[in-house]
């Protein structure tokens, strides 16, 4: 195992925080007869190094011996190992970085991709953009973004809310004039506004005809998540901030939110992915998952209600495979695996010092 430090190639900020740098914890499970399976999670800056040190501690030697094809026996054992410290996110994500190696593994000795072992239930999914809507951007500089995008292809950009509700007001017009009526505009408050404010911001937003408000509220506020959804025209959207299933069918049972934004890394990994986009498809909502587009492809293009994928090329400078898009379309990969290809030259290179390797050192399989 190791981490690799990718910093944005732009300045991402929010309502409350600035994206500062991705650490990308990367684990590879050995199978007794040689095969390789690579799995990996992400923070935005913090709690990477106490991943790893979950990992190296605790996780890892729990695998040892184990039947790799148990994947659900694995996850489940590996979660009451770490009672104390779960349902939480370093706990999910250092699970994630297990869960979906294991899965890497299964899909390359099955010779199935991922997107059909998985459920094979769509070939393409709809991409939306966030690159070009952060809260620091100048409307004008996001308009050109959302055009470009436009051109190429793309359904839908987000954009990012948490300025006074006149200046979100003037830049939601604005982007809506320019891009038309065909084009999705969805936007992202970062959990930034109490329900008073958020009650009167669904409002004022609403004449924009949005795609949804995402995390309007803190995460954990499932009471004013429910009475602001039965209030807003605007679709709610959460799930970046939910670590088990129990708090997405809290969520979904609560009528609180109207889309699912799974996050594979901070749910802990596809085992628990697959089961959260279930429970949204019983309860008739989409899912949308947040961020990690190279995963998430496969994985909504596996159940019947993946409805968008958010492009955000993060893992570009450690990878050597692209997502393919045509038309606005994510294609996920016909190759074995989770669909990523690594570029262990540069994982070598931009390895975190004390993360488990060497600073430089050859991790291509066949060196480990």
């Amino acid at each position: 195992m190791l981490m690799v430090d990718l910093v944005p190639a732009t300045e991402r900020t929010d309502a409350i925080q600035s994206f500062v740098s991705q650490e990308t914890p990367i684990v590879r499970v050995y199978d007794s007869d040689g095969a390789v399976g690579t799995g990996y999670c992400y923070t935005i800056g913090t709690g990477g190094p106490s991943t790893i040190e979950l990992l190296r501690r605790t996780l890892a030697p729990a695998l040892i011996g184990r039947d790799a094809d148990r994947i659900e026996a694995i996850w489940r054992d590996l979660l009451y190992l770490t009672h104390a410290t779960s349902v939480g996110a370093i706990t999910s994500l250092a699970l994630a970085a297990i869960d979906t190696a294991l899965w890497d593994l299964r899909s390359r000795k099955t010779a199935i991709p991922l997107h059909k072992l998985a459920g094979g239930a769509q070939e393409r999914v709809p991409v939306y953009t966030t690159e070009g809507g952060w809260l620091h951007l100048p409307i004008e500089a996001i308009v050109e973004d959302s055009l470009a995008v436009r051109a190429r292809g793309f359904k839908g950009a987000k954009i990012k809310i948490g300025r006074p509700i006149a200046e979100d007001v003037a830049r939601l017009g604005a982007l809506r004039d320019a891009v038309g009526a065909d084009f999705e505009i969805f936007t992202d408050a970062n959990q930034s506004f109490r329900i008073d404010d958020a009650i009167r911001r669904v409002a004022a937003y609403a004449p924009f005809g949005l795609g949804w408000i995402e995390e309007p509220l803190a995460a954990d506020d499932l009471h004013n998540h429910a009475a602001l959804a039965r209030r807003s025209d605007i679709p709610v959207a959460v799930g970046e901030s939910l670590y088990s299933l129990r708090q997405f069918n809290a969520y979904c049972h609560a009528e609180a939110c109207s889309i699912v934004q799974v996050d594979v890394a901070r749910v802990g990994g596809i085992t628990p992915w697959l089961k959260v986009a279930h429970l949204a498809e019983a309860c008739n909502i989409a899912v949308c998952p947040h961020f990690l587009m190279e995963i998430h492809a496969p994985l909504c293009a596996a159940v019947p209600n993946g409805k968008w994928v958010e492009y955000i090329p993060q893992l570009d400078p450690i990878t050597t495979s692209r997502l393919r898009i045509e038309d606005g379309q994510a294609i996920p990969s016909e190759q074995p695996g989770l669909g990523i290809d690594w570029d262990w030259d540069a994982i070598g290179h931009r390895a975190v010092e004390g993360t488990g390797w060497t600073v430089g050192a050859d991790l291509s399989p066949r060196a480990s």
